[in-house]
């Protein structure tokens, strides 16, 4: 049995309100508040990066635990590709200076289907290697400094804030990993990007003049018009086929870890689940793969869950994958 035995998050110290999001964006505060369901976001410092926030949120989870880094295995970066540096691997800086000595440094650079895949991804890594026996989970997210808010085709983006999360993933430990689904439709694809920095518009003047190394969304209409057919059902099925393959069905569901995303969009899911306990991060807004893990960090931390509770964290990322994976508490 592969159990996810701690979690940590960390939130920067600056704070942007959804009264200077409108501010910045031409977007009425109350639109924010009450569509986009963003009352603020954290934002990193100027120097911080996302391996500084990694570090941060795992040292937490490290002294909290009384572990030694030394006795870490594998430590997994899944936070956002946009990191320190380009064409560079966050986690093996990360584990260096967490001091994991022991540990092999494996990198899943991702956007915001990040935390379901990572759990699953990194409990098959234990399953195949009967030899290791725990993964540092890291992930962190900057992407508030790739928001232009004078581009009203990025506007579903301008909740995108900074944070980072761990979790420690172990062999046979409580709060079992017991069941995970994904579901990919990569006709999406092209449509949510950094149009320039890569090699088919690689970075020069030009480019840094049309601001054109900011998150940008190729055909909004499209892709909407798109998204609303299929988004609503491939969240659905990626919780359902998560919940069937351990066993159990959505009726069995304590606690909904999702995603920061528009507010019609978060209770409709929670309404075609059957209306489980759910989170909403309305004071940080979406953190790439950061969310579902940060929020089963609160709910935790709360006292909101008891032993054998299933939990369900789901989430969707640009590409489009829609995926999820469940804990039994």
């Amino acid at each position: 049995m592969i159990g996810l035995v701690a979690t940590a998050s960390y939130l920067p110290e600056r704070r942007l309100t959804a009264a200077e999001i409108g501010e910045a964006s031409g977007i009425p505060e109350a639109v924010i508040v009450e569509k986009f369901g963003l009352r603020g976001k954290h934002i990193a410092a100027p120097d911080e990066h996302v391996s500084d926030m990694s570090v941060t949120a795992a040292s937490q989870l490290l002294a909290e635990q009384e572990l030694d880094p030394a006795e870490i295995d594998v430590v997994l970066y899944y936070g956002s590709m946009w990191k320190d540096y380009p064409v560079w691997q966050a986690a093996p800086w990360i584990a260096h200076r967490l001091g994991c000595t022991s540990a092999y440094a494996l990198e899943y650079a991702n956007v915001s289907c990040g935390t379901p895949v990572a759990l699953r991804l990194a409990r098959n890594f234990l399953l195949g290697e009967p030899e290791l026996r725990n993964v540092l989970l890291v992930a962190a997210c900057r992407e508030s400094y790739l928001i232009d808010y004078s581009n009203e085709r990025s506007r579903f983006m301008f909740n995108f804030g900074d944070g980072a999360v761990a979790g420690l993933l172990t062999r046979d430990a409580g709060h079992e990993l017991c069941g995970a689904h994904a579901i990919t439709d990569g006709s999406f694809s092209l449509q949510v990007k950094v149009p320039a920095g890569g090699s088919v518009e690689p970075a020069s003047a030009e480019s840094v003049a049309a601001r054109r190394h900011y998150l940008d969304v190729a055909d909004p209409a499209q892709m909407k018009g798109g998204l609303d057919e299929v988004s609503l059902p491939n969240f659905v099925a990626a919780a359902r086929g998560a919940l069937e393959s351990c066993g159990a069905s959505q009726s069995d569901i304590a606690y909904l870890c999702n995603i920061h995303m528009k507010r019609s969009m978060h209770e409709a899911i929670v309404g075609e689940l059957g209306s489980p306990r759910a989170t909403y991060l309305d004071d940080t807004g979406h953190m790439s793969g950061v969310d579902p893990l940060l929020a089963l960090d609160r709910i935790s931390r709360a006292g909101e869950l008891e032993e054998g509770d299933l939990v369900l964290l789901l989430a969707a990322g640009t590409g489009y994958t829609w995926a999820a994976t469940v804990i039994s508490w």
